[in-house]
């Protein structure tokens, strides 16, 4: 078991908005993904169940049924494995994503 600070973390950029860094157990990944204001994620499911807390910012999550959640600092939300989402950076965010079972569609 070692411990590993973010700053220590690959950046990974994915376009000109959004990056991230993760990690993974055997069983599970957690990512800090860093979004400009405007960043936008599309519409995409996975077989994960993700949990999302914010740090810093603002995302809104759009879903299928209609439904937008605005999630900001200190609150989190829990997306089942299977449900389609996109989202929104409302503000400049930091954002902690939690997967389980591991994203090996991250890893490979």
């Amino acid at each position: 078991m070692e411990a590993i600070a973010w700053e220590e973390m690959e950046l990974e950029k994915l376009n000109d908005k959004i990056s991230r860094q993760m990690t993974s157990g055997s069983s599970s990944t957690v990512a800090r993904v860093l979004l400009a204001r405007g960043g936008y994620v599309p519409r995409h499911s996975h077989v994960n169940e993700q949990v999302t807390m914010i740090l810093a910012g603002c995302l809104r999550f759009f879903f299928d049924d209609g439904k937008e959640v605005d999630v900001g600092p200190g609150h989190v939300l829990v997306i089942p494995p299977n449900v389609a989402h996109a989202a929104e950076a409302l503000e400049d965010t930091v954002d902690i994503d939690f997967f389980t079972p591991r994203r090996e569609d991250w890893i490979r």
